[in-house]
């Protein structure tokens, strides 16, 4: 198997696409979503390891219409899914499943999905995925702000892509390219567009986000983006790690304030646990290039999330140890905020305002760690990142919610 770089730099995965391509459009205005196939052979590429990218659309109850792009990469397996925000539904390698078992079982189409629902937590009702954007007019938990309901974690999750596209370079390592176009539109409010793009190589077990956010409005523009990456067993267990090099940690709330001592490990499935979150801020390298990574106790198996901390300069790590049933997963988000409703981020400086046509860039990378000798490697560069500077622990939560009003 061959593992790509694990902090990318961010820029392996991230360099312009080859002149010498092959380029498919698999969705656009004027062009519906078809069951279709593209394979290496149909391609006459010579590979060790022959890849295959599917497209395919699902039928019955709340999916109904929901495109599906599957990319097997010849080791790691990929599903995206347009109707739904170009999310990763999941990705494995053989037996080894990177995402988790939510009650929502269903790849639920937007159409059918009351954001504002629930008191603004109908976004739950399709969550599901290894990786869900969050974002990007706002990110958080709902409430109020400036006389406006801001509900779960933004929009972007539920915007179907209006152009999907595949693009193959026709020289080694072969990459492939699945882009999206999202648009973030309402009169006097927003208007953003986002360019989604998944990149992974043939016999690869990585593969990266890179977004670029469009400000298209005459206005600047208050944003924020979060990467909701979510995993399970057979990494996330009772005696499971989560590693990163820490500038600063607190508790999101009270209850996570009880369990601080433990911010780093993980229980096993337990009844009525619900959730706990910690606010990190990360250190980055002399780039910027950060790393975290999750393993299982034994320190055999794990995953890997690099990200710039120019661009995400904080971190959420969600810890939902409940019961299998109702959910047993963990949460790994870089962002360019916390998980606190946008009203609250304002006096912590993390509600950044984009210029009008500026853009601004998001590159996340996601690699399996198979081994003893991967999960090594991956610490050794956390423990680099690290170089001995401190953590600062903070006992309370930045916001007080207690006083919510």
């Amino acid at each position: 198997m061959k593992s790509l770089p694990l902090l990318v730099g961010l820029g392996a995965l991230t360099a312009a696409s080859s002149v010498f391509a092959w380029d498919y459009v698999l969705l656009d205005t004027d062009k519906a979503a078809q069951n279709q196939q593209i394979t290496s052979q149909q391609l006459g590429v010579k590979t060790d390891k022959p890849f295959t990218v599917t497209m395919r659309t699902l039928h019955g109850g709340r999916q109904e219409g929901v495109s599906i792009i599957d990319i097997d990469n010849g080791t790691m397996k990929l599903s995206v899914v347009p109707t739904r925000g170009m999310n990763v539904l999941q990705a494995s390698v053989g037996d080894v499943r990177m995402g988790w078992d939510s009650p929502v079982k269903d790849v639920v189409n937007p159409a059918f999905i009351e954001l504002n629902g629930r008191g603004g937590l109908g976004w739950l009702e399709g969550f599901n995925e290894l990786v869900a954007r969050c974002g990007y007019e706002w990110v958080g938990h709902p409430g109020m702000d400036n006389g406006e309901l801001l509900t779960l974690h933004g929009r972007a999750a539920n915007i179907p892509a209006s152009k999907v596209t595949l693009q193959i370079d026709e020289k080694p390592p072969y990459a492939i390219r699945l882009k999206g176009e999202l648009k973030e539109q309402a009169f006097k409010k927003v208007d953003f567009s986002v360019q989604t793009e998944l990149v992974t190589e043939p016999g690869s077990t990585s593969f990266s986000l890179n977004d670029t956010l469009t400000n298209n409005g005459d206005y600047p523009k208050e944003y924020q983006a979060l990467y909701h990456s979510n995993f399970s067993t057979p990494f996330l267990e009772q005696g499971a790690r989560f590693e990163a090099p820490v500038k600063q940690v607190s508790p999101f709330n009270d209850k996570a304030k009880g369990d601080l001592g433990d911010w780093q490990t993980y229980r096993a499935p337990t009844p009525d646990y619900d959730e706990t979150v910690y606010n990190i801020v990360p250190y980055g390298d002399a780039k910027g290039d950060t790393l975290t990574v999750l393993h299982n106790k034994a320190g055999s198996l794990g995953v890997s999330v690099g990200f710039n901390t120019k661009q995400l300069p904080v971190f959420s790590l969600w810890k939902n140890t409940d019961t299998k049933g109702q959910g047993y997963v963990t949460g790994l988000e870089p962002g360019t905020s916390f998980s606190y409703n946008r009203r609250f981020q304002r006096p912590l400086n993390l509600v950044p305002t984009i210029a009008p046509k500026e853009q601004r860039q998001f590159q996340i990378s996601y690699s399996l760690l198979a081994d003893k000798g991967a999960v090594d490697k991956a610490l050794g560069q956390v423990k680099h990142i690290q170089d001995g500077r401190e953590t600062e622990v903070r006992k309370e939560p930045l916001v007080d919610l207690t006083k919510e009003q």
